[in-house]
């Protein structure tokens, strides 16, 4: 069988790219086509073990490395100019665009579905509300492109995987289908149990807006007593460190070594971000460390109030600080929440028999 495995795109190592390498290693003679790929050379090996990416035309736009998605009018024909015809079956890895190839009857086509086209349609109000003038009559007019695009290309993928109950929902009320929830993979040979925790607060991400990470030190700002030391990077990161007060630590960001060392230590986890799954929380409860986290999203389904953390209800300083307050009151087992976070790493297993279920349906 020619297998054909197509990921919107190759930038960075994120939560969907594990969720890419996994697949990579069910399937290791696929051929891989994204938008564009620009991965350095130590995640490339990481991520795609050496095989070479079928791109797009973007790939050869001016300046597309550093802007590619300045080209976001482009993506839909992008990815539509892929010629799969020689392909048996179609794996799109997709959280924008990958979902909308084209393919014939004959082909089966499933789709790893990480969320609809979020700045389409959910954090469409988000996206358009800091823009004026010109710019933003183009970029409502490109999204509103972009969503007629994104609906009519529901009916080229076969099945349907979501990485969570709360993705499966948005794609029933957007797409009016059916999903199969499969939890992305969490890697717990690299997030071991340690259960030495010491006297300070972690949040990691990407360090943009809809992430909160601002919130969580503005929150941090009127708790002098408590430190909190952020990772990661992002166009927020300069903001944040003026922000920061000196209790906070923000070191930008830092290898997975490092990581997961703070990630091992810190006495909780921090998540603010409304997410469609969320890996990097259940990578801490994986360390045994407790995540305090919003009750809406993928969190809200990860983590167990009061058994793995405490859930708080709004994107506020107040929820925030009430939930801190609230968890320094609590004991939690380590042990039990490493234990816990094992059931997020059966991911290979369920999505092969996934597919070989829908394989032998279609061959019936």
């Amino acid at each position: 069988m020619k297998i054909a495995i197509i990921h919107d795109w190759l930038v960075v190592n994120a939560g969907a790219e594990k969720v890419l390498k996994d697949i990579l290693e069910l399937y290791t003679n696929a051929d891989i086509y994204t938008l564009v790929d620009f991965l350095n050379e130590k995640d490339r090996k990481s991520i795609l073990n050496g095989k070479q990416t079928k791109r797009s035309f973007i790939q050869k736009f001016p300046f597309a490395k550093s802007s590619f998605r300045n080209y976001l009018p482009f993506f839909p024909k992008a990815i539509e100019s892929f010629d799969l015809s020689k392909y048996d079956l179609i794996i799109s890895s997709s959280w924008a665009f990958a979902k909308g190839i084209k393919k014939s009857k004959e082909q089966i086509h499933i789709c790893y579905c990480h969320t609809p086209i979020r700045y389409a349609w959910d954090l469409y109000d988000d996206y358009i509300s800091n823009l004026s003038g010109v710019k933003k009559f183009l970029v409502v007019k490109t999204l509103k492109y972009i969503r007629k695009w994104d609906l009519s290309t529901v009916n080229r993928v076969d099945y349907f995987i979501a990485n969570s109950n709360f993705v499966k929902e948005r794609i029933s009320r957007l797409y009016n289908k059916e999903a199969k929830v499969i939890y992305p993979p969490v890697d717990l040979k690299k997030f071991k149990l340690h259960i030495d925790k010491e006297e300070f607060y972690l949040t990691a991400s990407r360090l943009v807006s809809y992430k909160k990470t601002k919130l969580i030190v503005e929150s941090f700002n009127k708790m002098p007593s408590k430190k909190l030391v952020v990772i990661g990077d992002g166009e927020e990161l300069q903001d944040i460190k003026s922000l920061a007060k000196e209790n906070i630590s923000v070191m930008g960001y830092q290898e997975d070594e490092v990581l997961v060392d703070y990630m091992q230590r810190a006495k909780a986890f921090i998540y603010a971000a409304i997410e469609d799954f969320g890996i990097i929380p259940i990578e801490a409860m994986a360390c045994g460390t407790p995540v305090i986290a919003l009750n809406k999203g993928g969190t809200a389904e990860t983590v167990l109030d009061g058994l793995t953390g405490v859930h708080f209800e709004n994107q506020s300083i107040d929820d925030i600080i009430e939930a801190i307050n609230k968890f320094e009151k609590m004991s939690f087992n380590y042990n039990s929440i490493r234990d816990y976070s094992k059931k997020f790493s059966n991911f290979k297993v369920d999505f092969k028999s996934c597919v070989n279920e829908v394989l032998s349906n279609k061959l019936e």
